[in-house]
């Protein structure tokens, strides 16, 4: 277990200096479509102040278009007691709890740090899951805050994003720009094309392998905290039967969810932010007597 986390947190390093990278060869890439060489730094420091603005406001708005509201222990006291225990239980702050009225079984954690942490949980979740099940999805998403994959997740996203627009500007230069009073070479043309276009899909891949990969993080934190492992392979065989897509359905948010809230599609597969709920049941068997 704590060599994953050791491990994860080296391949969060890892994938952050691709993400630099990638923004660096698109700066590079309009430097040389206007021979400025000081573009690339104008274009890395505007990458890591949208970034960074990202950084404090992508919880907010995940919560708001997952249409969920902050609840009080009176309003829902099954669901809010077993937050509480859990944070004491690992030794941080108790995060605030939303609920979402959506008949979809799902949940997820946002927030910078332990310290501004949130866990939202739906309606349907509350109705399928018993006190056991609830208790080791909740634990999950608690695993989230405490690996501070709350965290990577809102960089990863705010990196991810600033790609995609960086990647939209520098296609209209290229067929809108001043490249041929410049003489810019056509293989730094066509390098640059291809680069523009590969670079977001580049981008978005690597972040829901790294999501993927923090999902695995997750299941063994929370079976960890519980001690039941079997509590939350059973909460994952529920929802193989009673999953199914969120109403409020949004892609930049899907990778925070316990389950893919997105309809399925012919590359969800490819792009799923989630591994598949097999795979982690197995896991948690696999390795329950190692919790």
């Amino acid at each position: 277990m704590y060599k994953s986390i050791a491990s994860n947190k080296r391949n969060t390093l890892l994938i952050m200096t691709v993400f630099v990278i990638i923004i660096t060869a698109i700066g590079w890439l309009v430097s040389a479509l206007y021979g400025n060489p000081s573009i690339t730094y104008w274009v890395i420091a505007g990458a890591a102040i949208y970034a960074f603005i990202q950084y404090f406001v992508a919880s907010k708005l995940a919560l708001a278009v997952s249409g969920a509201h902050e609840i009080e222990k009176k309003d829902n006291p099954r669901l809010y007691r077993i937050v509480e225990n859990l944070a004491i239980t690992l030794g941080i702050p108790t995060p605030k709890v939303y609920l979402m009225q959506d008949a979809a079984p799902n949940a997820f954690a946002t927030g910078r740090d332990p310290k501004h942490a949130v866990v939202a949980a739906t309606t349907g979740l509350l109705e399928v899951m018993d006190d056991r099940e609830l208790e080791a999805v909740m634990a999950h998403e608690m695993g989230h805050v405490q690996n501070y994959d709350i965290r990577v997740s809102m960089i990863a996203f705010g990196l991810v994003s600033a790609i995609g627009i960086l990647s939209d500007v520098v296609m209209r230069m290229f067929f809108f720009g001043n490249s041929r009073e410049n003489n810019v070479s056509p293989v730094v043309i066509v390098v640059g094309l291809i680069v523009v276009i590969l670079a977001p899909i580049m981008a978005t891949i690597v972040q829901l392998a790294v999501s993927r990969q923090r999902e695995f993080l997750a299941d063994a934190s929370g079976a960890m905290t519980t001690r039941d492992p079997e509590g939350l392979a059973d909460a994952l065989e529920k929802l193989q039967s009673y999953g199914q897509p969120m109403k409020r359905q949004n892609t930049s948010t899907a990778h925070l969810f316990f389950n893919n809230p997105l309809k399925p599609g012919m590359l969800a597969k490819l792009f799923s932010t989630h591994p598949p709920l097999q795979d982690r049941i197995n896991r948690l068997r696999d390795n329950a007597k190692k919790f």
